[in-house]
């Protein structure tokens, strides 16, 4: 089964990931089949000093 890899700007609580989480587990579960045993979820927290969009770092950014 798949091993879903998550990029997020740093930030969310530890609820808030545990709910994602299960949640990414409970549709590839349904979409795909298997266990939720096999699914593999990987949080990376990036700092907004290292993550730009449109050419601006959202460190940088006003809204």
């Amino acid at each position: 089964m798949p091993t879903i890899r998550v990029e997020l700007l740093e930030g969310r609580t530890l609820e808030q990931k545990r709910q994602y989480a299960k949640a990414l587990t409970d549709a590839t579960v349904n979409t795909l089949g298997g266990s939720p045993e096999s699914v593999d979820v990987v949080f990376f927290d990036i700092k907004r000093t290292d993550w730009a969009t449109g050419g601006v770092l959202w460190s940088e950014r006003t809204s």
